[in-house]
C-alpha cells in the first residue's frame, strides 16, 4: 500500500513535505520576508537533482506571496499584494532584460475555478499592434484547453512563438494547494515554466524555455485542493483504512465556495502586477 500522494503545485508545500530528507544549503536553499499586513514573500530554490526529485518539481527558483484572502470591501489590501507580485516580476524582468513579451492565460474560462488565465488576459495592457514605443511590447494569448481546441496548449504556444518571436513568455494559470488555508490568497512566481494541469493528475506538456526556446515565467494562485487531502485531514489515517474509498476520491477537487468572486478578483491583481512591471515605472 503506497504512501498518500501530496498533490501541489506550490514548491512551498512540496518543500514542507520533504523537508527533512533535503540539505538546507545543497538541495534546497529558502528564505522569507515578512511585509505589510501580514503579506509572506517565501523564496525556494531547488538547487539539486535529489531535491527535483522528491519535490517533483524542475530545478530553479520558486516564489510564494503568500497573504489573507482579499474581497471587495479590502481593496487596498489587493493593492498591497499586486505590489509585491510587480517587485518580483521586475526582479526577474531585470534579469532577463527583455523587450517583448508574450503572455499566456491558461485554463477554461467556462469553469470557474480553472478561468484564472482567461480572466486576467481581460485586464491586460497590451500594446504589440500599437506604434508608440513601450518599455516591453506585450502581446497575449487565451488558447484554452484540449478539450476545446484538439491541440495541446504547448503546440499553440509554440507555434505564436515561433511567429511572433517574444523574448519572454509569462504564463497564468489557475494551481493546485495542498492546504486549503492557501486558496485563493497565494501567488507563486517561477523561471521553471509549467505544466498545464499537472496539479489536478492531468499531465499535458510543458511549456518551459526548453520547448520553446525563450524565457517562461509562471504566475499562478491555487484555487482547488484535491478531496483525499482535506478527507485525510479530517479523520486522520483515512488512505491506510479506506484504500477503495481513497482512490475514489482521486476525481474529486474542492474550490471555495466564493470562487467567483475570487477569480475576479484575483485576475484584477494579478493583471495590475503584470501591467506595472512592463509598463518600466520601478515599484518603490
Amino acid at each position: 500500500m503506497g504512501e498518500m500522494e501530496i498533490r501541489t503545485d506550490l514548491a512551498l508545500e512540496s518543500r514542507e513535505g520533504v523537508a527533512s530528507s533535503l540539505d538546507v544549503k545543497r538541495d534546497v536553499i529558502c528564505s522569507s520576508v515578512e511585509k505589510l499586513q501580514g503579506i509572506k514573500v517565501s523564496t525556494v530554490e531547488i538547487a539539486s537533482e535529489k531535491a527535483q526529485k522528491l519535490m517533483g518539481k524542475p530545478m530553479g527558483t520558486y516564489v510564494t506571496i503568500e497573504g489573507k484572502p482579499v474581497t471587495e470591501q479590502e481593496e487596498s489590501y489587493g493593492e498591497l499584494l499586486s505590489k509585491e507580485l510587480s517587485l518580483v516580476l521586475e526582479k526577474l524582468l531585470t534579469k532577463y532584460k527583455v523587450s517583448s513579451a508574450l503572455v499566456v492565460g491558461l485554463g477554461n474560462r467556462m469553469v470557474t475555478p480553472d478561468a484564472l488565465g482567461p480572466r486576467t488576459l481581460d485586464y491586460l495592457d497590451i500594446n504589440r499592434h500599437l506604434d508608440e514605443e513601450y518599455p516591453i511590447t506585450v502581446s497575449a494569448i487565451v488558447p484554452g484547453v484540449m478539450a476545446q481546441t484538439g491541440m495541446e496548449t504547448a503546440e499553440i504556444v509554440q507555434g505564436i512563438v515561433k511567429e511572433t518571436k517574444p523574448e519572454l513568455v509569462v504564463v497564468v494559470d489557475a494551481l493546485a494547494a495542498r492546504n486549503a488555508k492557501r486558496l485563493g490568497c497565494t501567488i507563486q512566481l517561477s523561471d521553471t515554466g509549467i505544466c498545464p494541469g499537472s496539479g489536478v493528475g492531468n499531465h499535458r506538456n510543458a511549456i518551459n524555455k526548453e520547448t520553446l526556446g525563450v524565457h517562461v515565467i509562471s504566475i499562478g494562485v491555487p484555487t482547488v485542493i484535491d478531496a483525499r487531502t482535506i478527507v485525510s485531514d479530517a479523520v486522520g489515517d483515512f488512505h491506510g483504512k479506506h484504500e477503495e474509498r481513497y482512490e475514489e476520491l482521486s476525481r474529486w477537487f474542492v474550490t471555495p465556495k466564493d470562487i467567483d468572486e475570487s477569480i475576479q478578483l484575483l485576475s484584477r491583481i494579478l493583471a495590475d502586477g503584470i501591467n506595472h512591471a512592463f509598463s518600466g515605472n520601478k515599484t518603490s
